[in-house]
């Protein structure tokens, strides 16, 4: 049996890991939200923006908000909105999927958008203001722990930042939480298929970049069905190949890694789409 010594010690080294992780990802998307860079920008396509929306939907929304997209997917199309619907959105970024579910959901309906960025919060709460959108409301906070009063939300969607968490259960918690009986989450997130290269699991930059900090489908189902959910359906998955995943990489100290340069990057994770609902009682 491990002493009251140790597993503080070990308590402390897990805590100390899980905020260099908040950092470094508060510290990528604060520079993304100023610079206006998005991760599908470039002569690289990372699937980030490419094909997951629909023309018609791409169009409708502020530019301010795709400027900065960083999804791996679309959740609002498996998310089954209707008019006067609540939805959350976890990790709402400069409000891409916020917009678009609150063109769905009406003005009769609301939005919130959870964000820890001040500065994708500041930018969404500004494009928000300057487009007319009154039905979208951004709060500043971690997904772990989101500012919001418990069955709130009909939906609950997230693109692509669930895998940037240091606890992903706490957020199929509070997601459960935040949730009305009957109510859906949905979700895209990128899935580890295959274990990755250490150079590339143990870089802060990799995790920033959506890549690290991916689990595989057993333990992102068995984190959700822990947090009670039911009715859990993969809806699709896309697989990355070795030039997608590489430019997920992009602007990380990994990209000069001479080691990883030999080593076939295809096929260790992919994008899915995840549905699944919180039981009537």
């Amino acid at each position: 049996m491990k002493s009251k010594k140790s597993n503080a010690k070990t308590e402390k080294a897990d805590r100390a890991s899980s905020e260099d992780v908040r950092s470094a990802v508060r510290k990528r998307y604060g520079q993304l939200a100023l610079n206006s860079a998005p991760c599908c920008g470039g002569e690289t396509n990372t699937t980030c923006c490419t094909g997951i929306y629909p023309n018609a939907d791409v169009i409708s929304l502020p530019s301010e908000a795709i400027a900065v997209s960083a999804g791996c997917g679309n959740p609002t199309a498996i998310a089954s909105l209707k008019p006067g619907m609540v939805v959350v959105d976890l990790g709402s970024g400069g409000g891409i999927d916020a917009f678009l579910s609150a063109k769905k959901v009406g003005k009769k309906g609301r939005v919130y958008g959870i964000d820890m960025t001040p500065e994708m919060i500041n930018r969404a709460r500004r494009t928000a203001k300057e487009n007319g959108y009154d039905n979208v409301e951004f709060r500043l906070g971690e997904i772990e722990h989101m500012p919001l009063d418990a069955g709130v939300a009909d939906v609950v969607i997230s693109n692509c930042v669930i895998n940037l968490s240091p606890d992903k259960e706490a957020v199929f918690r509070e997601a459960y939480r935040v949730l009305k009986p009957g109510g859906k989450v949905a979700i895209s997130d990128i899935v580890l298929l295959s274990e990755l290269p250490d150079a590339v699991r143990e870089d802060l930059g990799a995790w920033s970049h959506c890549v690290s900090g991916a689990v595989s489908e057993e333990q992102y189902i068995g984190a959700m069905r822990k947090a009670g959910f039911e009715k859990i359906k993969v809806e699709d998955r896309v697989v990355y190949s070795h030039e997608q995943l590489s430019g997920y990489l992009r602007e990380t100290k990994l990209e000069e890694d001479p080691s990883l340069a030999k080593i076939d990057l295809s096929r260790l994770v992919a994008s899915y789409r995840i549905s699944a609902v919180k039981p009537k009682k």
